[in-house]
């Protein structure tokens, strides 16, 4: 995760300096996931913090936040009641942690929000004298036997990583023993595996400032010059002393940090870490906070669905037009009927076919004879032939080509995450439409399909190529129900039924789903297919998610957005 140690050190010194003993004015709820504070301190200041999984964070943004939810949850309900109309008195931060803890103080006491920046385990949660008032993701004991986050409950903090180093703890005998050991493993690897703090991004920045190669394996690099770099690093860390920045490709942030960065092109230092945040993430929350990233992805898969589409038609037309064929076939005929009546010699010979038609002009090699002519034309035109009865199966392969880079373009606008934003371009640069350096996007591994429980009906709805294949052959079993919108590309559904009659509310609300995550989302109403698991089949040599299905019965349904539950 780009949101490291290093980046929450800043934030915290950011906010301490600008926010500490101002006055909350405003707390909001701008997405199920997200909270925002507006702050005076001789100035107005705009606080965002998202547990979103796959874009946690908090950090000053540049706008006034809105707020984005009908009903307030019982968090936000807390965070108004105790919080709004105090005073932030200080931000901190657990060593080498991605957590910070923002302590308020009002007419109700003192109150710590706690912002675990933790990927899928991220989470926001209000304390009051160490146990848990509410908190944005609730965590049972059938979830976490070790660590429950539920109103009431102590606050216990995230476990310390276990194994790992403090960086400044190693001697240099201790640090050559580490790469001696790890030897043949790439550096920054080890570093990320064995000491605390240490991201990808700042473990290859080390790596490359040590050894000039961030690749390189651990065996080539010095210790004493990897412990120098360490040393220089994590002082500044410790120190406060931050030079924030980002890195730009083709106009596009492609990365952020609290410090210089050597080993990507194009970094330069901004006004402050929240700048840095800013520039990169675009809008706070919701789904349009991934609308520029997805601007780049969608004019490599327009110009691809461009050119195969230029294909199909250029097929079709070749399969339409026979004339070219029947004109190389009469050709030959002709030469062949008037082989006598041609002189030696001649460059071209007109003669008529048939009666009603006009003469044909055969273009002739003055070199060979009227019979060899003739035979050149024959072997063209069973070659033309040849051809031709290739062109339906092209035309099948482009078809479906073409069908799977509209399913691309079905994923890209349903993407919600940077995961599935990143799903589209792998599979664009994997099929060879990806023209140049990809952008790079932050990450959590791969996104996964929604589970949805309804009645006790368990809904897995695939929102791309890849999680449609999961859903339908890996989630669904021949018994299971099986629903697509009709006509168009989009998301696989599947209800959990093992052949259980489903109640009629329960598949509509499944067929919302199926509706929703596809092209027909902005239309009332939309008609989608279901049938049973068993009749799906995959396309031969189609993409992940092409499948071909029967047995259908289409429903009517209005697209609608179902909470994912996990």
């Amino acid at each position: 995760m780009n949101y490291d140690v290093f980046t929450t050190a800043a934030v915290v010194a950011e906010l301490n300096d600008k926010l500490r003993s101002g006055r909350v004015q405003d707390t909001l709820e701008i997405g199920d996931q997200a909270l925002g504070f507006e702050i005076y301190e001789r100035m107005r200041y705009y606080l965002l913090l998202t547990a979103d999984p796959r874009a946690a964070r908090v950090h000053l943004v540049p706008d006034r936040l809105r707020r984005g939810v009908e009903q307030p949850s019982p968090l936000g309900l807390m965070l108004r009641r105790y919080v709004e109309g105090g005073k932030l008195i200080n931000v901190s931060q657990p060593p080498y942690e991605r957590v910070m803890h923002l302590e308020f103080e009002s007419g109700e006491g003192q109150f710590i929000l706690v912002a675990e920046i933790m990927d899928k385990r991220s989470n926001l949660l209000l304390l009051r004298d160490g146990v848990i008032m509410d908190c944005m993701r609730r965590v049972g004991a059938d979830e976490n036997r070790v660590r429950v986050s539920l109103p009431g409950h102590p606050y216990v903090p995230p476990p310390a990583q276990a194994n790992k180093k403090l960086p400044l703890s190693l001697s240099t005998e201790e640090l050559a023993a580490l790469l001696d050991i790890g030897k043949d493993k790439q550096a920054w690897k080890l570093l990320t595996e064995t000491l605390l703090g240490f991201s990808p991004m700042l473990a290859r920045e080390v790596i490359y400032r040590a050894a000039g190669d961030v690749l390189a394996k651990s065996a080539v690099v010095d210790p004493d010059m990897l412990q120098q770099v360490i040393a220089e690093m994590i002082g500044a860390l410790i120190n406060n002393q931050f030079e924030s920045g980002v890195t730009e490709v083709d106009g596009a942030v492609t990365s952020f940090s609290a410090y210089e960065v050597t080993h990507l092109p194009g970094w330069h230092s901004v006004g402050d870490i929240s700048e840095a945040l800013a520039l990169f993430y675009g809008a706070p929350v919701g789904e349009e906070a991934y609308e520029a990233a997805k601007q780049p992805v969608y004019a490599q898969l327009n110009e691809a669905i461009a050119k195969v589409s230029g294909k199909l038609d250029s097929l079709q037309r070749s399969y339409r037009d026979d004339s070219e064929r029947e004109r190389l076939r009469k050709s030959g005929e002709l030469l062949l009927a008037y082989q006598y009546q041609i002189p030696a010699g001649q460059s071209s010979y007109k003669a008529q076919y048939d009666f009603d038609e006009p003469e044909i002009e055969i273009a002739l090699d003055p070199t060979m004879s009227a019979i060899d002519n003739a035979k050149r034309y024959f072997e063209r035109y069973e070659k033309a032939k040849r051809a031709a009865a290739e062109v339906p199966a092209l035309i099948q392969e482009t078809e479906t080509e073409l069908d799977f880079l509209k399913q691309l373009e079905s994923d890209l606008k349903t993407a919600a995450n940077w995961s599935e934003i990143g799903e589209v371009q792998d599979t664009l640069q994997d099929r060879g439409y990806w023209r140049g350096q990809k952008t790079s996007r932050p990450g959590a591994g791969k996104s996964m399909p929604i589970k949805a429980l309804v009645d006790g009906f368990t809904i897995w709805v695939g929102r791309n190529a890849r999680q449609n294949e999961d859903v339908t052959f890996g989630k669904g079993t021949p018994d299971d129900t099986w629903l697509h919108i009709r006509g168009l590309p989009g998301a696989h559904v599947i209800v959990k039924n093992n052949g259980r009659p489903i109640p009629p509310h329960v598949l509509q609300k499944a067929g919302a789903l199926a509706a929703y995550y596809s092209p027909a989302r902005e239309e009332g109403r939309a008609l989608v297919d279901v049938t049973e698991r068993r009749h799906v089949r995959k396309i031969k040599g189609g993409g992940p998610g092409m499948v071909t299905y029967r047995n259908e019965s289409p429903i009517e349904v209005v697209p609608a957005k179902e909470s994912p539950t996990s």
